[in-house]
């Protein structure tokens, strides 16, 4: 059974990202019961059977929230879960932010308190539902025992407990029975069969706070005596200041403070206004250190002399150099992928106050107890004594993973008498990113007579972002997010090798990017699949599709993206088609991309068309909305994004530089998913690692010229 969307606008596993064992202590064990005092129990006003449900005498459920919402859904499809389980209506259910805590919240894919990698769902699944459950079976217990029945004779429907008899109590009639009982060891869910919420389009529950305004992101933050702070920061990673002449700043209306830091001058004022104005106003002299000369030909310089070295091996199947020898046809090609910002659309942003030896956050942040930790450290206080107060993000796409923007804050409050909002300029945010990283790959492959693949062998270089941010998840040379996507592939490949160099930029970190590794290695690998199928004189769907014989669930979704996209069928002159595939997330994706490329090369998107295996889907609008948004962030960065460095300096600093897809250039969009009873896949990157080669593969069919840098440049497309 195929499920299918379609959203036009005419104008408009990563393998286990982190290894089990990189968790704290090595345990992945969710603990559900809180203590629980009998004496208590029975005038309690709230029912808390595990550490994520609160059930208060009015029948108000509360879920304590352990993810954050940035645009992803997991506000609504999280309470889904509890909501199946529980047998209350969605709208009965209250979110809360859960508190940095890593024993009680932590994310069990990741085994630190974190909402990335696309597995808040994945985390969910299991997990919450469990709690949901518990919470029932504790209201079911409480009423019989009250009954003096067996639970056995009891259902619980729309937040009530009903009995065999007809007679029913409410769950807020129930609470302080409930808080005397044991949680249950044993928990049974619900089978597929029995879902009367999951896999239902339900409303957005943030949906009308964002549209009546009175939804609250970390830039709406405004505790009593608030200033507001922007700051400049080195223009040269590892840059210091030498000297600053504030004298014109001071004189504007509004600034009330100046704040030096080694590495960075903030300007606190009565509000941004002002701050922006003393921010200009400022003569710095800077002491560019020692990555001044910084260029990004020399990043890819290093790039390129590492692949021709040897890496760290992610895989090796069969025997690949003795079977290259043996080929009749040897193709071989060089890829190279530049740095990439985040460029949300909320800015890095703070509201910090540091007093009396405590210190108190106000931001949305995907990483909590790391904020916590962090300020901590920098405000030199006990852990204990900070209190981060957790918003919705206007966009994270991995940004907020990092602690830096809390650390300015923090540095900046340290100095100030009353609470601080820093809010970086768009300039600031560009340019201070820490960026996706910049990629070279060298890739071979042999041929046997018919065109099939009997060797290939891949060797790239690129920065490692898990050495930084959890190094125990890199081990022996390999970093499992930067190599997800470039091994264990889909396709019938008898002899495979794939080696890894960690190669760190001078000065620049790296980050966690919507879909960080896949999106450069499945880039790499579906665009050389193509080259394979044209050294073969093929087509390059069918080509995939028969390399796919042994896997016919992943034919299956191929064969479907074929049918919904037309494939085959004629196009205008200067138009093409072309198809990706990607297992990653714990998901399948195949997308087909229209594309016109216009004589004087610029490249349209018109249509894309996405058929998808993600396992059980909780909520289908939400899927939809992700695969849309991943499309658009994909589009975006074919077509213009890029991070380049001259004399240290990024030479990006706002949207007219760093340009955004706009409205009348978005493709219509078609999501088509395959129906199953599998556990959910990941959602939010998917869509974006995919599309960026099948808009590759596209402009080849529509001009027959290759693709292996970008972002796209048009003077290499011209007629």
């Amino acid at each position: 059974m195929v499920k299918t969307f379609s959203a036009s606008s005419s104008r408009l596993s990563r393998r286990q990202f982190l290894v089990n064992s990189a968790a704290a202590g090595g345990s992945l064990v969710l603990g559900f019961s809180l203590p629980v005092d009998g004496s208590a129990a029975a005038a309690a006003e709230t029912f808390s059977p595990n550490a994520f449900i609160r059930v208060s005498r009015d029948g108000q459920v509360t879920l304590i929230m352990p993810y954050v919402e940035m645009g992803q859904g997991t506000y609504t499809s999280i309470p889904m879960l509890i909501a199946e389980e529980l047998e209350v209506e969605l709208g009965q259910i209250r979110l809360e932010h859960a508190p940095p805590d890593e024993k009680l919240y932590y994310n069990p894919l990741l085994g630190v308190q974190a909402t990335g990698n696309s597995n808040a769902m994945r985390g969910a699944w299991k997990p919450l539902r469990e709690a949901g459950a518990a919470a029932r079976l504790m209201l079911i217990e409480a009423a019989a025992k009250r009954w003096g029945v067996d639970a056995s004779s009891c259902h619980a429907k729309a937040g009530k407990v009903i009995h065999a008899s007809g007679k029913t109590l409410s769950y807020g009639e129930l609470v302080g029975d409930a808080a005397r009982l044991t949680p249950p060891k044993a928990i049974s869910l619900k089978t597929p069969d029995r879902f009367t919420l999951i896999g239902t389009s339900a409303k957005r529950l943030d949906l009308p706070g964002k549209v009546n305004g009175t939804a609250l992101f970390g830039i709406d933050a405004r505790p009593s005596g608030l200033k507001i702070a922007t700051l400049a920061q080195s223009p040269v990673p590892g840059g210091r200041v030498k000297r600053v002449d504030d004298t014109a700043a001071k004189a504007i209306k509004g600034v009330r403070q100046i704040v030096r830091l080694d590495d960075a001058v903030a300007v606190v004022a009565d509000h941004m206004g002002a701050a922006e104005k003393g921010l200009d106003a400022l003569k710095i002299e800077w002491d560019d250190g020692s990555h001044a000369a910084l260029t990004s030909e020399e990043v890819y310089r290093q790039l390129e002399q590492a692949v021709q070295g040897r890496g760290a091996v992610a895989q090796d199947v069969g025997g690949a150099e003795k079977a290259m020898a043996s080929a009749a046809v040897r193709v071989t090609a060089s890829y190279r992928l530049p740095f990439l910002a985040h460029a949300t659309m909320e800015p890095m942003n703070c509201t910090a106050h540091v007093h009396d030896g405590v210190c108190e956050l106000w931001l949305g942040t995907q990483a909590i107890a790391r904020v916590q930790a962090a300020a901590a450290k920098t405000a030199g206080v006990p852990l204990e004594k900070v209190t981060v107060h957790n918003h919705l993000i206007g966009g994270g796409f991995g940004r907020r993973l990092e602690t830096d923007g809390a650390v300015r804050a923090v540095q900046v409050a340290m100095q100030v008498d009353g609470p601080v909002k820093l809010i970086w300029t768009r300039e600031e945010d560009i340019q201070h990113d820490l960026y996706r990283p910049s990629w070279v790959d060298r890739i071979e492959a042999g041929l046997d007579r018919d065109g099939r693949p009997l060797a290939w062998i891949n060797r790239f270089a690129g920065s490692s972002v898990v050495a930084r941010w959890l190094p125990p998840g890199f081990k022996d040379g390999i970093d499992p997010d930067s190599v997800d996507g470039a091994i264990d592939l889909s396709y019938a490949i008898p002899n495979v090798h794939v080696e890894y160099a960690r190669v760190e930029p001078p000065g620049i970190q790296t980050g966690f990017w919507r879909s960080v590794g896949p999106s450069h290695n499945v880039f790499v690998t579906e665009s050389f699949v193509d080259e394979l199928a044209a050294a073969a004189k093929r087509d390059p769907l069918a080509y995939r599709r028969d390399l796919l014989a042994h896997n016919p669930k992943t034919r299956a979704v191929l064969d479907l993206a074929a049918e919904k996209s037309g494939w085959g069928t004629p196009l205008p002159q200067r138009w093409g088609r072309g198809v990706s595939l990607q297992k990653a997330f714990g998901s399948l994706l195949v997308q087909v991309a229209e594309v016109e490329v216009a004589k004087d090369g610029s490249v349209r998107v018109h249509r894309v068309v996405c058929a998808m295996d993600c396992g059980t889907v909780i909520n289908p609008d939400t899927v939809e909305a992700q695969i849309q948004s991943g499309v658009m962030f994909g589009v975006t960065a074919a077509l213009y994004g890029e991070i380049t460095l001259n004399n240290g300096r990024v030479e990006q600093g706002n949207f007219d530089t760093y340009q955004m897809l706009r409205i009348n250039e978005a493709p219509a969009i078609e999501v088509h998913l395959v129906s199953s009873t599998e556990p959910p896949g990941g959602m939010g990157e998917a869509g974006t690692s995919g599309i960026v080669p099948a808009i590759a593969n596209a402009v080849f069919a529509a001009t027959g010229k290759r693709l292996r840098q970008l972002p796209i440049d048009p003077a290499l497309l011209k007629t």
